[in-house]
């Protein structure tokens, strides 16, 4: 059966974004592939985060992960920590990387922007940490979202390059996956852009009703249109997408026909898109909130997915190493 991997930095809890842009791809996936899923805590240093926060959002990740259905019979779900063998590959991946390469990458560049003072060699190595992520468990799928492109490009290029150095057809090119054919790109609230826990425009799966709705009603909108069947401004278009994502089809129709013959009323739209947003995450958050107080089992879950994961990646790292030339 052929293998599917994944992982989620744990910054947080997961969002609607998350959701369409992955975790539905997953549930998918699960029935079909022998797939591997993880928690990248190695990848949040970057950011330098407290111990405290590490421990607290792996568990927030992991509850969210079998809340939305991602069966541990079906798929290993493990914390990226637990595997050591990724380390290993890791370092053989950073021995044939290049500083040019590396700095090109178009999210190095961007965080290197945003946070001048924290261009630490885990943002300039994230490109070969994923890629070891994937490549040592001989992965040929990757459910990722449309910004994670050049990250998949670079993958890509590491395990070729890897081949040709040593002369063997040893690692797959693992491919970018969407179930529908293309990621998901779910906008958030702030008018731009996609929904993000960085960027501040998120609605959380755990997020209650209340938190909900006060989201949504100070979403970016504006004074509305003033001629029939106009384009949509970005921000509404962002309004519209939601809706079609979580609302039924005669819901969005309506605003649609409402906004194309200039009697929209957003206040109206909002209200309907927040109460359709609680009722599709609300069955989500009840069962989040019965897992994460089951320590026993997201433990047990864990573990068993860290023995699957340990398993699958030791074979790879005793290949790798008598290919490389450590023998013995």
């Amino acid at each position: 059966m052929e293998i599917v991997v994944s992982g989620i930095r744990p910054t947080g809890n997961l969002h609607l974004g998350n959701y369409f842009g992955a975790i539905r791809n997953f549930l998918r996936l699960q029935e079909e592939y022998n797939c591997f899923f993880f928690i990248a805590d190695w990848h949040s240093l970057t950011t330098h985060p407290k111990p405290g926060d590490i421990t607290a959002n792996v568990r927030k990740i992991l509850a969210e992960y079998l809340a939305c259905g991602i069966d541990p019979e079906k798929a290993a779900i493990y914390v990226q920590s637990d595997v050591k063998e990724v380390l290993e590959l890791y370092l053989y991946l950073n021995m044939n990387a290049y500083l040019g390469e590396l700095e090109r990458v178009t999210s190095f560049k961007e965080k290197a922007r945003t946070q001048p003072d924290n261009v630490n060699a885990g943002l300039l190595t994230y490109p070969t940490l994923m890629a070891a992520d994937v490549i040592v468990h001989k992965a040929v799928k990757v459910p990722v979202g449309k910004d994670q492109e050049q990250n998949m490009e670079m993958l890509r290029k590491f395990a070729r390059r890897f081949n040709t150095i040593y002369g063997v057809d040893y690692f797959p090119e693992p491919a970018s996956y969407s179930f529908a054919g293309e990621a998901t790109k779910v906008p958030g609230l702030d008018g731009s852009g996609k929904m993000g826990k960085s960027e501040g425009n998120a609605i959380y799966l755990a997020d209650d009703p209340d938190t909900i709705r006060k989201k949504v009603m100070k979403a970016v909108t504006d004074s509305g249109p003033t001629v029939p069947d106009s384009p949509k401004p970005e921000a509404i278009e962002n309004l519209f997408t939601l809706l079609k994502i979580v609302s039924s089809a005669d819901t969005y129709n309506y605003f649609n026909d409402r906004y194309n013959t200039c009697a929209i009323r957003y206040g109206d739209l909002k209200k309907q898109l927040a109460e359709d947003i609680v009722a599709f995450t609300s069955p989500i958050r009840e069962k989040i909130l019965g897992v994460v107080s089951d320590t026993v089992y997201m433990d047990r879950v864990a573990a068993t997915g860290a023995e699957r994961a340990r398993e699958s990646a030791a074979r790879t790292i005793r290949e790798v190493r008598e290919i490389i030339g450590f023998r013995g």
